[in-house]
């Protein structure tokens, strides 16, 4: 999840553009007409963000609701956030909103439910706040619940659009779920992070 580099807002310079996101290579996202690029995430964060993505993924499969989608799906707002973001890439996600007519462009929604799996440079105070920031930027364009997961501690901090900033915590040895935007889906947190 940590922020490598944006591009300077310059006056001659044109604000980007849907089109110039899907050209970048690697993850990123476009807020406020600026291309926000991320880092590639560790071993660590991979794994746990790929176990919750199976267990989502069952559950999609066994009720026929939804998708779930893995790191670098993109997410294309139709209006733009006070802030000027357009755009979503988490680390795992659920949607059960119509998919692209082409589905080679990014999903035009929100995800339903977003995972963001902390990389190695997300415990600094300045992180914290980047972290909330983009929380708070979710619930904003609809999106039901939040997950931070913190592969070091072992935790899960789940928000949800109706308190979304007193998260409920789960740790190893607790049954987690998304209950308001993935109804009756449930996963060991032992499982999440086992890998």
């Amino acid at each position: 999840m940590a922020t490598v580099s944006t591009n300077s807002i310059v006056p001659s310079v044109p604000r980007a553009t849907f089109d110039d996101l899907y050209r970048v290579e690697g993850k990123a996202e476009l807020i406020n007409g600026r291309i926000v690029r991320y880092m590639p995430t560790g071993d660590l964060p991979s794994a746990v963000s790929s176990e919750i993505l199976v267990a989502l993924r069952a559950y999609a499969k066994r009720t026929g609701v939804g998708v779930a989608r893995g790191d670098n799906t993109g997410y294309a707002l139709r209006r733009a956030l006070k802030n000027g973001r357009l755009s979503f890439s988490p680390d795992a996600s659920y949607y059960d909103g119509p998919l692209p007519a082409n589905r080679m462009r990014f999903i035009e929604g929100v995800p339903t439910f977003a995972v963001e799996v902390r990389s190695e440079g997300d415990y600094t105070p300045a992180a914290e706040r980047e972290i909330a920031a983009k929380r708070a930027d979710y619930f904003e364009a609809g999106t039901l619940v939040v997950w931070d997961v913190d592969p070091q501690a072992q935790t899960i901090h789940a928000y949800t659009a109706s308190a979304p900033t007193q998260p409920t915590v789960f740790r190893v040895g607790d049954i987690a779920s998304a209950e308001l935007a993935v109804p009756g889906w449930t996963v060991a947190v032992a499982e999440i992070f086992a890998a």
